[in-house]
């Protein structure tokens, strides 16, 4: 639908009109030129001069095209279909073809009255419905925030779910955080009745240990009807499929539904990546005998770095500190104060001080040690510290204050800070984080420091630093300029129910202070030491020419040899500092790589080595969980239903009386000066008007 609107009254179009009757008159009434030609030219001529001269004037009352789109949204309905292998592993080929079908046709018919959206979800979520269900891990609450996010502000009808209401990664869909407004009904697949199986439900270990250490394992048993059997737990350590027996313990069985947690301890005898198998001794009539085994890999390292908190006073910030410093089993942490603190501090790698030096504590004397065993250090300010001494005592930063008063100040990531990566949501939540309380004064930076992150002062950023860091005679040094870091990692845990962005943030920070410089000219990163088998792997690299200057002009190339000696080359991407490699997923085992690049006639190479472990979980499920669906169904309004019900689900979605399309209607304005045709309209009026004047002999 389409009208006309005026930005003034509308009657002023009568002076339109008027003006153009005025300028046709005025031209062409007492006009003799055409008075042979007849009274009719005349008529003529004036009349296409008044539909000009009115068209024109019209315009200048700016009139606007007003028009109305209707459109019709329908419903949303999300179909979602689990794709692990639990699912496929209760039906047969033919079960499995047959309920695809079921699924088709309800497909088929819910699109010609809805919108319909398939999903398949597993270890992710994607569009599509999987023929071949494989996936190793299933998650259902990583499916309903995702459909939170993407449809919670559309005219979403309902959500079908299929699934055999086992899940292994995430949380319990029924408890999850996000609320869809739709009903949910759910697919019940798979059996509920348990199988008689004995199965390693779980194997608790450390990613990390420490050669010459002994660490332990605990392995969840459960078996299911069969009281009164005996079998043992048997720990192998694995080298290129070659098996070598730790230990071993029985295990009795002495009921129907039976669980056990038996520990094993083991040697770290050996640096690397170890792989160790974990095997339950299978019994008679069992329904799986894969989920008897389970391998594990653990990275036995031979050193770990010494780190010491050494404060003024006990305070909030030391706890924040090692919590999250621990997160990295390559560093062992010790807290001490400066009034008590005995110990050798040539047993440390990295010294953090805290509000020191202080009133009451020099630290020049341990500040010499420190030196004398290029220790790197780093400085957290606070009201306690003494400003004139600190400054005396590191060159990175100078505060001119009296230490009396403060500043709450929040974090802002300097944009030229260049000393290592951080991620994109790092630097986005940071300037979000709560205030830190900084001593009230002027802060200068050094020449030789580098700013990563600078004060802002309630709305206003400054150029006051926050944290610098740097390097003073070969030692690596950093100070933060304020204290209360505690409150970032409550704040982060508050925002977003976990700590990765603070142990991100201050992981990478200490990784970069506390590390010894690498005088390598060619280096390689692995993402992980060790990866799951459905995770890329990713290789950074690093190449430097006799200036110690990043460069990147030529080839590297990489060899990944697999523990059957069996080669795989790849050559890494070019990007602006240095090179990158995905090399994708890799089968499961221990692999050695081999990196090699050559430079003005000299080969540099880095060795190094990696293991893919197997994601065992969809094995050691076997029992569907149906009355998890039931209580998701309930939650969300919806129903449990079984395959042999999806001929009935669009007739319940109709029965709601809620799922009901959506109408939008769009106005649309354009003036109407705008328009081409009125152009050529105008153009056509004065051209036919200048013809029959000139061809009738005038002007």
């Amino acid at each position: 639908m389409k009208n006309l609107t005026f930005q003034y009254p509308a009657w002023f179009i009568v002076f339109c009109v008027l003006l153009g009757l005025v300028y046709a008159f005025t031209l062409y009434y007492r006009d003799r030129s055409f008075r042979e030609h007849g009274a009719r030219l005349n008529l003529l001529l004036g009349g296409l001069r008044f539909f000009t001269v009115t068209l024109l004037s019209s315009l200048l009352l700016s009139p606007l095209l007003k028009s109305s789109v209707i459109d019709t949204k329908k419903p949303i309905i999300v179909l979602a279909q689990d794709a692990s292998q639990s699912v496929a592993a209760e039906m047969d080929e033919a079960e499995q073809r047959a309920y695809l079908n079921q699924l088709d046709n309800l497909s088929q018919e819910l699109s010609q009255e809805y919108e319909l959206v398939e999903y398949a979800f597993g270890n992710s979520v994607r569009e599509g419905i999987d023929t071949v269900m494989n996936d190793k891990v299933t998650n259902i609450s990583n499916l309903l925030t995702d459909l939170y996010d993407l449809y919670s502000n559309q005219n979403l009808g309902a959500v079908i779910l299929a699934s055999d209401g086992i899940y292994n990664e995430g949380s319990n869909p029924v408890y999850a955080s996000t609320r869809l407004s739709a009903p949910i009904y759910t697919i019940a697949l798979g059996d509920t009745t348990p199988k008689r199986d004995v199965v390693i439900k779980r194997v608790f270990h450390n990613r990390i240990a420490y050669l010459g250490d002994r660490f332990s394992i605990q392995v969840d048993v459960a078996a299911q009807n069969y009281n009164g059997a005996n079998t043992n737990v048997t720990v192998y350590k694995v080298v290129d499929e070659n098996r070598q027996q730790l230990q071993q313990v029985p295990l009795q069985i002495n009921r129907g539904d039976f669980f056990e947690t038996k520990e094993l301890i083991l040697d770290a005898s050996e640096s690397g990546v170890q792989r160790y198998r974990v095997v339950v001794g299978a019994l008679e009539g069992e329904a799986s005998r894969a989920n008897n085994v389970k391998d594990i890999f653990v990275d036995i390292l031979d050193a770990r770095q010494k780190i010491l908190i050494l404060a003024n006073a006990p305070h909030p910030d030391l706890t924040a500190l090692r919590q999250s410093i621990i997160n990295n089993k390559n560093y062992q942490v010790t807290i001490a104060y400066a009034d008590d603190f005995q110990g050798n501090l040539a047993a440390f790698d990295f010294v953090i001080f805290h509000q020191l030096p202080s009133r009451n504590h020099d630290i020049a004397g341990i500040l010499n040690q420190l030196d004398k065993n290029n220790t790197s250090r780093f400085f957290i300010v606070g009201a306690q510290t003494n400003l004139s001494r600190f400054n005396q005592l590191q060159p990175l930063l100078n505060i001119v204050g009296d230490g009396r008063n403060t500043n709450e100040v929040q974090a802002r990531v300097a944009p030229q800070f260049n000393l290592f990566n951080m991620e994109e949501r790092v630097v986005n939540n940071l300037p979000n984080f709560a205030p830190l309380t900084a001593p009230f004064g002027e802060f200068q930076a050094s020449p030789n420091a580098s700013v990563m992150l600078y004060q802002r002062i309630g709305k206003v950023d400054t150029r006051y630093p926050l944290l610098v860091l740097g390097s003073d005679n070969g030692t690596k040094t950093g100070v933060l300029a304020a204290e209360g870091i505690w409150k970032w990692r409550l704040f982060d845990y508050l925002q977003h129910e976990n700590h990765e962005l603070f142990n991100e943030l201050l992981g990478k920070t200490v990784q970069y202070v506390s590390l010894k410089e690498d005088k390598r000219r060619f280096r390689v990163n692995i993402s992980k030491n060790i990866l799951d088998e459905n995770e890329a792997v990713y290789f950074d690299a690093e190449l430097y020419n006799d200036s110690y200057e990043l460069i990147n002009d030529p080839d590297v190339s990489i060899v990944i040899t697999n523990s059957e000696g069996n080669e795989f080359a790849y050559t890494f991407n070019k990007t602006n500092q240095g090179y990158t490699l995905n090399a994708g997923t890799l089968p499961v085992g221990n692999y050695n790589f081999r990196a090699s690049v050559k430079v003005n006639g000299e080969e540099l190479d880095y060795n190094g080595q990696f293991s893919v472990q197997p994601i065992q979980l969809e094995l050691y499920e076997t029992t569907a969980d149906h009355a998890l669906l039931g209580l998701l169904s309930e939650k969300y309004g919806g129903r449990l239903l079984y395959p042999e019900d999806l001929s009935s689900l669009p007739q319940l979605i109709a029965e709601r009386g809620t799922v009901k399309p959506v109408i939008y209607e769009t106005t649309k304005t354009r003036s109407v000066i705008n328009l081409k045709w009125i152009f050529f309209l105008l153009l056509l009026l004065l051209t036919v008007e200048w013809f029959f004047r000139r061809y009738f002999g005038s002007y």
